[in-house]
């Protein structure tokens, strides 16, 4: 398993890798919790198809070309490998170098979209947006499967586990799930000031 962003800032992916998994945490520059500085941010110094699984938490955000990131997860992944990308859907600008992006419902098929054009398969499993929960951010959840035709050995989804999220989406089914036009920060000050959109 690899981690990309997995310089302990405010926590790490570490401590929840299953028992017996070979962890890799990559970061950009040397800190806790990073046992590999990557030289070229858009390289994995790894061999194509050679990774069952890569993990990201609170990373694209600051990766200023994170599309690259992307085709690159694909190129190190085995067939059936899995890509989980965690990335906030909203929140306060904080640079770790730097801060370029924010991801909305429709970011997970577009990255889908970006990897066929460059021959890839990939397929989304799954995405949707968490709510707020002690804090003000909310986060972006993906799962992405590099081959589509290994799909079959992959039947569980965390969407069908879980109530608490927005905008989801879940592979074979058309419509987003609990589909919410805006945010949730948004939706709670129409509330306290009871804006409501003008119809159009």
């Amino acid at each position: 398993m690899l981690d990309i962003g997995a310089q302990d800032v405010n926590g790490s992916l570490r401590p929840l890798v299953p028992e017996g998994c070979r962890y890799i945490g990559l970061d950009f520059e040397a800190g806790p919790g990073v046992d590999l500085v990557l030289d070229d941010p858009y390289r994995l110094p790894f061999d194509a198809g050679s990774v069952d699984t890569v993990v990201s938490s609170s990373c694209f955000e600051h990766v200023e070309f994170f599309w690259l990131m992307f085709n690159e997860v694909l190129r190190v992944l085995k067939p059936n490998g899995l890509f989980y990308l965690n990335v906030p859907s909203n929140g306060e600008f904080h640079r770790y170098p730097v801060d370029c992006w924010r991801f909305y419902p429709d970011a997970g098929m577009a990255l889908v979209n970006w990897a066929h054009r460059a021959g890839y398969k990939p397929v989304l499993l799954e995405s949707f947006t968490t709510r707020q929960r002690l804090d003000i951010w909310n986060d972006f959840v993906s799962v992405y499967l590099k081959d589509e035709a290994t799909l079959a050995a992959h039947p569980r989804r965390m969407l069908d586990h879980i109530g608490h999220y927005s905008n989801g989406r879940r592979h074979g089914r058309p419509k987003l799930l609990q589909p919410e036009a805006a945010p949730e920060d948004l939706a709670k000050l129409q509330r306290l000031t009871g804006y409501s959109k003008p119809q159009s």
